[in-house]
């Protein structure tokens, strides 16, 4: 998992743009940060379970936890990473765009904006890609297993970020497969049986 995943991004431009009145007092910026970022989490969570009917992460091992969406854990991390993003990175970020001509920093955000567009097009294709695959594999372990390796390997940095983004997703396709692999090999001793 890295800096490059969307709800990090989302958290970072929420608290850049929320917090910047309250950035004369650290306490307040802090703990702001960790009801804006909790929020975000929970409802990122809630909503992209409603819509890939597949919980992304769980922290209900977690202590301190809100429906296994959030946890204090994380939240104190997040108003510590908001922290340091508004008192260190911020101002050094804005202090050197001032150096950089308007033209060359609309191109930039031109730029970065369809990378963003993209990445989330193709996040998307892939994750409804692994959505079907599962779904399939109710069918056929040898043929959904040939084509979660077809994507694997037509996707494979895309597919490796999102599932180090959201590690549960990998366990819930191994976990079908393994279940798949199990009645299959039952189904083969049952046919030798009637033989």
């Amino acid at each position: 998992m890295g800096p490059v995943c969307p709800i990090y991004g989302y958290g970072v431009v929420l608290v850049s743009l929320l917090l910047q009145k309250y950035q004369n007092d650290i306490i307040v910026t802090f703990f702001m940060s960790i009801i804006i970022c909790g929020f975000l989490e929970y409802f990122t969570s809630y909503f992209m379970e409603i819509i890939f009917k597949a919980r992304w992460w769980d922290y209900s091992q977690r202590k301190f936890n809100i429906n296994g969406r959030v946890c204090l854990e994380n939240l104190v991390l997040f108003g510590l990473a908001s922290c340091v993003i508004i008192y260190v990175t911020n101002p050094f970020i804005i202090k050197h765009l001032k150096m950089i001509p308007s033209m060359v920093q609309n191109v930039l955000i031109g730029a970065l904006l369809v990378v963003h567009l993209v990445d989330n097009i193709v996040s998307y294709k892939i994750i409804l890609n692994l959505k079907k695959v599962s779904n399939e594999i109710k069918d056929d372990t040898i043929e959904i297993s040939e084509k979660v390796k077809n994507i694997i390997h037509n996707k494979s940095r895309l597919y490796r970020r999102l599932v180090n983004a959201f590690p549960n997703i990998k366990e819930k396709v191994q976990f079908k497969k393994w279940t798949l692999k199990e009645k299959l090999e039952d189904i083969k001793r049952q046919i030798r049986k009637e033989a």
